[in-house]
């Protein structure tokens, strides 16, 4: 006897079809998988032949040969069991082969035949959609970040016996409704809030620019001056992401096993990897060359905190990714391309005992600590962050004083207000910021009034800024004239610009 069963395989956060094709043949007693499987699929052996039997099925006394084809691609994971045991039953007569036709099939089998949630299931079914596949039976675990697909029929299971029920007709499961996308962004909730970061309104300001052009940020002030807090509030005044967006992002986190249990990512995603993490951590990679920390901050903040802790080699592998939106990674078994594109957010204390230019606390390091401290940052990755923001601290006794400041609500209401005009503007090629802008593009975006460049020209001079600082202070102003209002940049907005640029000479000159 022969079955065939459709599955799906994942490379990277792309799916690829896997007909997995099983044969009963009379012989000795022999269970093989062949079709380049990995150790996890080699396993499936053992999990399906306890699944089987302990759902109440006969585990065939006969020569059984499963093959995954394509045979040239490896085979990884535990997403195979399932197809894996439905073929046998199908093999043995108590499944109907045309019932198997034109259904997708996937998900792990515990010892006791549950079906388990897999990795990457996101990207697997769009994958497979965009093949033409129409029929989906997957884990129930897997529901829930599938559950805003439309045009997909999603058969979703929690056991084999259920599968086989559902496949036989004896106990049919009703398709998974699809849930509209604006019904769960109604449902986000945030953890904090810009009206709890008393004062600091440079730094207030300065973060509403960051969000409205999504240009990078790095945050310098002494310890317990708000630094922390101001960028965990960052994806507060963010945009809304577009379903596209949000599809873009949980399918990256779905090939990383990441998957929050409400299913679809409606909020941006906020990543802060410790100090001590590693190049593959943070960039992705392992034998899989999984999506690291740059890749899960996609259309999100990634913030570095205490930013020269960092290792020079980690730092160093930014600069590629933040000038191109995306990464890629290659190991021997694998290469993968990742989108990564993000704002970054940095915080760093001025100085090594972090007390440089407090009001309460004197400072104790000499200038050559101060140097060498600041030094561990390369001028080519300071040159990639737009905007380098000073932050005081506030004396306790004054912040009984202050009350709640603006709240995020209402800051955001201005930066959707500025993103709305940067996507009317660069409608027609294809970007959706400012900090996308790129040599071609510029000119044509940032018409400047003679007063400005002739400021900004005089400014570059004085700052000994490189062509790249240039253009970094450009597109900033170019953000700053979309919030007030502006067709043209005007001196004033070139002058804010350029004063969030002034620690290229206050400490790396």
């Amino acid at each position: 006897m022969l079955a065939f069963v459709s599955s799906c395989g994942l490379t990277g956060i792309d799916g690829f079809k896997v007909s997995v094709e099983i044969n009963l043949a009379h012989g000795m007693p022999q269970f093989e998988i062949v079709g380049l499987p990995d150790a996890s699929v080699k396993e499936s052996r053992e999990r399906v032949r306890a699944a089987l039997k302990n759902s109440g099925y006969q585990f065939p006394a006969e020569r059984m040969t499963v093959n995954l084809a394509p045979a040239d691609m490896k085979k990884e994971g535990p997403a195979f069991d399932l197809p894996i045991a439905l073929g046998m039953l199908a093999c043995m007569g108590l499944i109907d082969q045309a019932a198997l036709n034109g259904l997708c099939v996937f998900g792990e089998l515990s010892l006791n035949g549950a079906v388990r949630p897999v990795r990457g299931a996101l990207p697997m079914v769009i994958s497979e959609l965009e093949r033409g596949m129409k029929r989906f039976l997957l884990p129930a675990g897997n529901a829930g970040e599938i559950s805003c697909i439309e045009g997909a029929e999603i058969i979703p299971v929690d056991t084999l016996a259920a599968a086989v029920r559902h496949l036989t007709g004896e106990l049919p499961i009703q398709p998974q409704a699809p849930v509209a996308y604006r019904q769960l962004i109604s449902r986000r909730q945030f953890s904090e809030d810009f009206c709890h970061v008393k004062g600091q309104a440079k730094a207030k300001r300065a973060l509403e620019i960051a969000a409205a052009g999504s240009h990078n940020v790095l945050l310098i002030g002494p310890p317990g001056s708000g630094k922390t807090l101001m960028a965990r509030c960052m994806p507060t005044i963010l945009p809304d992401m577009t379903f596209e967006e949000a599809l873009e992002t949980t399918r990256i986190h779905s090939a990383a096993g990441i998957v929050p249990p409400t299913g679809l990512l409606t909020e941006r995603p906020f990543r802060s990897p410790h100090h001590t993490a590693s190049h593959a951590s943070l960039v992705g990679g392992g034998p899989n060359a999984l999506p690291g920390e740059i890749s899960k901050a996609h259309n999100g903040v990634l913030f570095l905190d205490e930013l020269p802790e960092y290792r020079r080699d980690v730092l160093e592998a930014l600069r590629q990714p933040m000038e191109d939106g995306f990464v890629t990674i290659t190991r021997v078994s694998a290469q993968s391309t990742y989108p990564s594109r993000f704002v970054l957010v940095c915080s760093m204390n001025p100085c090594p005992c972090g007390n440089l230019g407090s009001r309460t606390q004197q400072c104790r390091c000499t200038p050559n600590e101060i140097r060498r401290y600041l030094n561990r940052i390369s001028g080519p990755l300071l040159d990639r962050i737009d905007m380098h923001i000073e932050v005081e601290s506030i004396p306790a006794e004054k912040l009984s004083e202050i009350g709640l400041s603006e709240s995020s609500d209402s800051i955001r209401a201005r930066v959707e207000a500025a993103r709305d005009v940067q996507l009317a503007r660069y409608r027609d090629i294809g970007i959706h910021s400012n900090a996308e802008l790129n040599a071609r593009t510029l000119a044509g975006a940032c018409q400047m009034t003679p007063a400005a460049k002739e400021l900004l020209l005089a400014s570059t001079e004085r700052l000994k800024l490189s062509n790249r600082a240039y253009t970094r202070i450009l597109k900033v102003a170019r953000t700053i004239a979309d919030l007030d209002g502006f067709a043209d940049i005007g001196e004033e907005q070139i002058a804010e610009a350029v004063q969030y640029r002034t620690l290229d000479r206050k400490y790396w000159g």
